[in-house]
């Protein structure tokens, strides 16, 4: 009976004492931390450089951008840019943002468990919308013949913007 107790015991103690350094490190965070996020007229204009830009090539596309939590802001299909531009679009801008890396440079985890995943796409076309290396969100390119000329155009789109985004961060 004493074992017991003293075991009960000293595992209290033992508690109070890991529960006091939570609390610690608790008080010692933020109760609210501010996100910078893309404006809806920024957001537009990424999609619509972006359609400019794959034009010029003569080529019709899809291009969705997404806020830094892939919930999508802006996406645009160009007149007879095929319809399965459009989700194929959302998943590399959503893929891009999630993984805050250009969907080419994830191209060798496709055949992984994560790659396979339906609402991912791990092939040339996505790239993450970056402010002052702070990630904001991702844009998403499908339509062209290649996966690398859909990122050029992606890219054209975020570069429309660049400049203005990091006067204003």
């Amino acid at each position: 009976m004493k074992k017991t107790v003293l075991a009960a015991s000293t595992l209290a103690i033992a508690l109070a004492g890991s529960l006091s350094t939570s609390v610690a490190f608790a008080a010692d965070d933020p109760m609210m931390v501010s996100v910078k996020r893309l404006s809806l007229t920024t957001a537009q204009q990424i999609a619509q450089a972006t359609i400019d830009a794959c034009r010029e090539k003569g080529i019709q596309i899809g291009v969705t951008v997404v806020d830094r939590d892939g919930v999508i802001q802006a996406q645009l299909r160009d007149t007879i840019a095929s319809p399965i531009t459009v989700p194929i679009s959302y998943k590399k801008a959503y893929t891009a943002a999630n993984f805050n890396a250009a969907t080419s440079a994830l191209e060798p985890r496709a055949d992984t468990a994560v790659g396979r995943q339906d609402f991912l796409v791990m092939s040339a076309g996505g790239l993450p919308i970056q402010v002052s290396g702070a990630l904001i969100g991702g844009v998403g390119v499908s339509g062209a013949p290649a996966g690398e000329t859909d990122e050029e155009c992606a890219q054209a789109g975020v570069d429309a913007v660049q400049d203005d985004l990091e006067m204003a961060m």
